[in-house]
């Protein structure tokens, strides 16, 4: 039996190689790019079937990246993995191509398993009939990811439609998101 190939795109090196590792236990086969430009040129001298990218690689976004690979690689599956999860993101990496998106800290058998769709309709359903109402934290964190979105990352154009210090957004960002 073959391994599946994994491209695993993240510039965590501590949380890479420790879910490498997890992968490789697995039966994977998992290459490792720490930046876009190593992404790139793996997806063009090498097909994947599985392929995982974090959101934010050092100060670039992983967003970009998701449309090119996706042409380079059409059959693999792309989660995109963050520990900056915000609605606006989620949207935009899904129209990019990816097929799942899911928020840190995940291990291995969550990854795989958002790759692989296993949710069950039951599950989904249940989620959709009983949302769980956001605080009002992650609705300004959803709120300021979306107006940042709509800026193109631009943080000075976003902290103006928001009214908002260029410095006190710049904070407001460098938080991690509130949960649910």
């Amino acid at each position: 039996m073959n391994a599946s190939h994994f491209l695993l795109i993240d510039d965590d090196v501590v949380f890479a190689e420790t879910l490498a590792r997890a992968l490789t236990r697995r039966g994977y086969d998992v290459q490792i790019a720490a930046d876009s430009a190593a992404a790139l040129l793996a997806a063009r001298t090498r097909q994947f079937d599985l392929i995982s990218v974090d959101l934010h690689l050092g100060h670039d976004s992983g967003l970009p990246l998701i449309a090119p690979l996706r042409a380079l690689q059409p059959k693999a599956r792309m989660l995109v993995l963050t520990g900056y999860a915000s609605i606006a993101t989620a949207v935009q990496a899904v129209k990019d191509g990816a097929d799942n998106y899911l928020a840190k800290p995940a291990n291995a058998d969550t990854i795989l398993a958002s790759l692989r769709n296993d949710a069950s309709e039951t599950q989904a359903d249940e989620a959709f009939e009983n949302p769980s109402p956001l605080s009002v934290a992650r609705l300004e964190w959803e709120h300021i990811q979306r107006v940042l979105a709509e800026h193109n990352g631009n943080i000075s154009a976003t902290a103006r439609a928001l009214n908002m210090h260029r410095r006190t957004l710049q904070r407001k960002l460098l938080k991690r998101p509130v949960k649910q």
